[in-house]
């Protein structure tokens, strides 16, 4: 098994949206904003190549909104979806496995894309995954997360027959396991993957950023943020018992982090690329 980063970009979201009852005092600390309250969040995907098999985690926000889209966040950077592809040796083509933790914009966007006048899947030949619970919630979205919720991101991965659905307990890939967050949006899946003996959770929004391990570190994003406390709590004990990598999808400048167990509660240890794991 191999791992590579692929980095699609940054964007931007409101501070204390992402913070949520913590003071911008305390937060911008870890998290500077610019002059309208805004931090730069990365959109970093993992990439697992397995025999012959090639799983991509989350793919992004993508490039097919209008305008007035990206005016409200901000994307930029150098990098992108099909760039890193391409630096890590492969090609959209090439993908045979696109695994969504959740179907918010920013973690499935890049996976459709405008192909003359129609929308067609970036990754032609894969099996785009999802589970059953969390695509009803999807695409029959309540009013506080409709806006995550983008029909042209989601609906063509059912109408071309690409999608399947991961069901509890009974991972498709083999050395992977899934924990199931539901603080966060209903049924959010975070891939733990056996690597080289090292456990490796993908962590998407069930931690952002280093920036929000102190469990009250809990984004307003989330729809029932007592069941983050709870899931936080339960994922971070573990990751400091076994030493387990936190891949972190949203951390604008550390790709991964351990932690460990301190007098406040769990902490972070400390950062690292990827690469010093490979």
């Amino acid at each position: 098994m191999k791992l590579h980063v692929i980095d699609t970009g940054f964007f931007k979201l409101d501070g204390g949206a992402m913070f949520g009852v913590v003071p911008k005092s305390i937060w911008q600390k870890t998290n500077p904003a610019d002059e309208n309250n805004l931090c730069s969040w990365a959109m970093r995907c993992l990439l697992v190549e397995d025999g012959d098999r090639l799983i991509l985690i989350d793919n992004g926000l993508g490039n097919k909104q209008d305008a007035k889209f990206f005016s409200h966040y901000y994307l930029h950077g150098d990098a992108s979806l099909s760039g890193s592809l391409k630096k890590a040796g492969f090609s959209e083509e090439d993908i045979t496995d696109m695994l969504l933790t959740h179907l918010h914009f920013d973690h499935c966007g890049g996976g459709v894309k405008k192909k003359g006048d129609r929308l067609a899947l970036t990754f032609p030949k894969a099996t785009y995954w999802s589970n059953e619970e969390h695509w009803q919630w999807a695409v029959q979205p309540n009013a506080r997360e409709k806006a995550s919720f983008l029909k042209e991101n989601i609906l063509p991965m059912q109408e071309s027959g690409h999608l399947q659905f991961i069901n509890e307990g009974n991972s498709p890939f083999p050395g992977f396991d899934f924990f199931l967050a539901s603080g966060h949006t209903e049924k959010m899946m975070i891939p733990k993957i056996n690597y080289r003996g090292t456990t490796m959770c993908f962590m998407a929004d069930l931690l952002p950023s280093v920036g929000h391990i102190p469990l009250p570190y809990v984004m307003g994003y989330d729809v029932r943020p007592l069941i983050t406390l709870q899931e936080k709590e339960t994922f971070l004990r573990a990751a400091a018992d076994n030493n387990w990598v936190l891949f972190l999808e949203h951390d604008p400048v550390n790709e991964c982090c351990t932690v460990k167990h301190t007098e406040k509660g769990v902490r972070v240890d400390r950062t690292f690329p990827l690469k010093e794991i490979l």
